[in-house]
């Protein structure tokens, strides 16, 4: 006989228990408007509204127009944490498992894990896989033109292969932070730097990825696949072989539904406009373009490309950031959303053998190019 007895451990559910099932539609309307704003009226109601004495320090003084007017964030007040010691409790080294991410979540209530620790592991993989804004400063005989014109023509190669836009963002985020590693990198290679890159964001991410004669083969022989394979180790390896970043787009993709849900519905399944998604990815890819957008986090380079097109409350209530987290990022992206529209931006395309609701996710490539020569004439 043992002197204690051992707790009982719950028990596992029948295997042959049935389980509620309920029929969902493919596609609802929306409950939460997001639309394209006027730009002329925004003028016009920034110019009549006077800043608040309160709000001094999160006011915008533009020099430029923006496409959004700002309007005041709901108040909210903090939850004052908890001591453990105050309940009389003994100090003990518990692990972090639960941990209480730094803005409150946004996502709903999960059945598979709990949406704290998800949002969590999202926000730590924003502080995790840093870039370094300053990297070209390391290579004398590149420019930031350089990096944009490279990063277009990867996105026509992803277009090519119908990879999705996640895979081309996997792949310019290896690029910018392999780029911080090295020194004195000569336009010569970039091109190899650069398909290798794509070539290993297509393992991560693509079901069906390219072979490596094919990546070779878009190079028109600049690049054999022995390079490739070779400059693939070398990247791995200088990245640590970190190859999860938590992209822009998949912020995005995140924003859209969560603005979209429906409590029973569930979020991995997508519930946005696929119309509405591919505008604002293509403002994102616009901006990333320009080697300043390393300055921010994806995560605030998403909700700022998703401010332009919506509203500050909405934006705050996705992405639980506030107004001035936000601010520098949205000014900087003004000239990009004011080129886009001026120019109408692009329609959305169809890919043969691609379903329908998947459409949306497959990188497409615009004259990004033609659009930042005319951001540099504006700015002249």
């Amino acid at each position: 006989m043992r002197g204690q007895q051992e707790e009982k451990e719950p028990k596992c559910a029948a295997v042959g228990a049935p389980r509620d099932k309920t029929v969902r539609p493919r596609k609802r309307k929306a409950d939460v408007a997001i639309f394209l704003q006027d730009l002329d009226e925004d003028v016009k109601d920034m110019t009549k509204k006077k800043h608040r004495e309160s709000e001094v320090s999160c006011s915008l003084d533009l020099d430029c127009t923006s496409p959004q007017s700002w309007s005041s964030p709901p108040h909210q007040e903090e939850d004052v944490p908890v001591s453990l010691t105050s309940a009389g409790l003994f100090h003990y080294n518990f692990p972090n498992i639960f941990v209480t991410p730094v803005h409150c979540t946004p996502l709903p209530v999960l059945c598979w894990a709990s949406k704290d620790v998800v949002w969590s592991n999202m926000l730590e993989k924003d502080r995790t896989y840093t870039r370094d804004v300053h990297m070209l400063e390391k290579h004398p005989h590149l420019q930031p033109k350089m990096r944009a014109i490279l990063l277009d023509w990867l996105m026509e190669v992803s277009e090519v292969y119908k990879l999705h836009r996640e895979t081309y963002h996997l792949a310019q985020d290896y690029f910018d932070r392999f780029m911080a590693t090295q020194r004195n990198v000569y336009k010569s290679t970039l091109q190899l730097i650069g398909i290798t890159c794509l070539f290993i964001a297509a393992k991560v991410e693509e079901m069906y990825p390219p072979k490596v004669h094919q990546f070779a083969y878009v190079t028109d022989e600049a690049c054999t696949e022995v390079q490739i394979l070779s400059m693939e180790i070398i990247i791995m390896k200088e990245l640590n072989w970190s190859l999860s970043p938590q992209t822009p787009i998949s912020w995005l993709n995140v924003y859209m539904q969560v603005a979209y849900l429906k409590e029973s519905e569930e979020l991995l399944l997508p519930r946005y406009p696929q119309e509405t998604f591919t505008q604002i990815a293509e403002l994102l890819d616009l901006c990333m373009l320009d080697v300043r957008c390393l300055e921010f986090s994806n995560g605030i380079i998403a909700a700022s490309a998703l401010f332009h097109f919506s509203s500050l409350e909405l934006v705050e209530n996705v992405s639980a950031l506030k107004r001035v987290e936000l601010e520098e990022c949205v000014r900087w992206m003004v000239p990009f959303a004011m080129v886009l529209r001026e120019t109408g931006g692009s329609q959305m395309k169809t890919f043969p053998g691609i379903p329908a609701d998947d459409m949306h996710n497959i990188q497409c490539h615009a004259s990004y190019i033609t659009w930042l020569v005319i951001l540099l004439l504006n700015d002249v």
